[in-house]
């Protein structure tokens, strides 16, 4: 999170954001590094502490005097519901307010069934996951990421190619409904970059996490922060022209696209072509693993069509990591050796000098992260702590 700039008129909201860090600390070393007094420090810290996002944290070992009682941040003062939810199935999670998993499930379900009967079945899993976990807690809000392009300042999905009966369904007010609390929506690529940035490379301020699997997407962190764009349609790698591949048509109605030419389904396509038995990414992966070698070589050269787009990406927004998921990952280093020929001979020396590429960390777990963390971002926010506290 950001700094604050601190005042003598610091709110109970932004001394909680300096305690995040997890760092435990005296009143008096909160009245030396804000500038308020001790009794303005003693009054809101109280306020905290009635709300129960600080806690005793034992007593500070004395030089002389009285000893000192310090407070930490309390992550079980609320949970946080999250889910990630792709073309056939979900990751569901309960968490605390450092975004660590309480619970956990992981769904099959149909995004063509609709909104209604999916919201559903996430509303349902929630609370058995809270009752099985014993969670007593109440939740600070609810984050949902879906596949296709949702306009993140309303929650509402924006012409998703895969989940047509969800365009412009409000997403936020029909699971705020059920709950009653703040409700935030965005891709789950998006999501899956703040769950890579806040859980595996919470140091690295400039990242690119791109998703490989029946699709590609990918999500971009710049100085710390997701960007989303002006409408949220930042990212969009799958639907930018690959090289030497004009005539490949695609789900979106144009010609050429990355997604055309070195997704999962369109590998599982070209296999297919060749007489190899394949019908999805988790076949290729297998086929890869057990050896095959035209798998293999499929593998790779989608790794360099990858490559290539990245590497117009790469001199554009200088990122000095770039994370690669999804389920065709799973391939290995087969994928990754082609992203980084690709990206490595494209790129200036410049951009790619520190420049790594690596696989994810947190795997297919990375997006509900990023669904709490978003939820996480928000709920503790001084605006929203000091409105709760008003």
């Amino acid at each position: 999170m950001p700094d604050v700039p601190w005042a003598p008129a610091a709110s109970p909201g932004q001394l909680l954001r300096l305690m995040l860090d997890g760092v435990p600390r005296t009143r008096a070393e909160l009245a030396s590094q804000t500038g308020l007094t001790r009794a303005a420090v003693r009054t809101r810290l109280d306020a905290l502490q009635d709300a129960g996002f600080l806690t005793d944290h034992g007593i500070r070992v004395s030089t002389g005097g009285r000893p000192a009682g310090r407070l930490a941040f309390n992550a079980a003062a609320r949970s946080v519901l999250a889910a990630d939810v792709g073309a056939t199935h979900a990751t569901v999670a309960v968490t605390d307010l450092a975004g660590g998993p309480l619970a956990m499930r992981r769904l099959r379900l149909d995004i063509a069934d609709g909104p209604e009967p999916v919201l559903a079945r996430l509303a349902e899993t929630w609370r058995e996951l809270v009752r099985d976990a014993g969670v007593s807690a109440s939740p600070a809000g609810v984050g949902i990421g879906l596949p296709g392009p949702v306009e993140h300042s309303s929650g509402k999905p924006n012409h998703p190619p895969i989940m047509p009966t969800w365009d412009g369904f409000d997403v936020p007010a029909h699971v705020r409904a059920e709950f009653g609390v703040p409700v935030l929506v965005d891709n789950e690529v998006n999501l899956m970059a703040l769950g890579e940035h806040a859980h595996s490379f919470p140091g690295t301020d400039h990242m690119i996490v791109v998703k490989v699997a029946t699709g590609i997407g990918s999500g971009f962190i710049s100085n710390g922060v997701l960007h989303r764009g002006a409408v949220g349609a930042a990212g969009d790698l799958g639907h930018i022209q690959a090289p030497g591949s004009d005539d490949a048509p695609c789900g979106c109605g144009n010609t050429g696209c990355l997604e055309a030419v070195a997704s999962g389904s369109a590998i599982v396509a070209r296999l297919r072509a060749k007489g190899v038995e394949a019908h999805s990414s988790a076949d290729v992966v297998a086929l890869v693993r057990a050896g095959n070698v035209e798998a293999g070589q499929a593998i790779r050269r989608a790794g360099r069509t990858i490559g290539e787009v990245l590497a117009a990406c790469v001199s554009m927004v200088n990122p000095s990591l770039i994370v690669v998921g999804g389920d065709l990952a799973a391939a290995g280093e087969m994928l990754l050796a082609g992203v980084r020929e690709a990206v490595y001979r494209r790129s200036l020396p410049l951009a790619t000098e520190n420049l790594r590429i690596v696989p994810s960390r947190a795997g297919e777990v990375a997006g509900v992260l990023g669904a709490a963390a978003m939820v996480v971002h928000h709920a503790l926010s001084p605006s929203v702590v000091d409105q709760q506290l008003g």
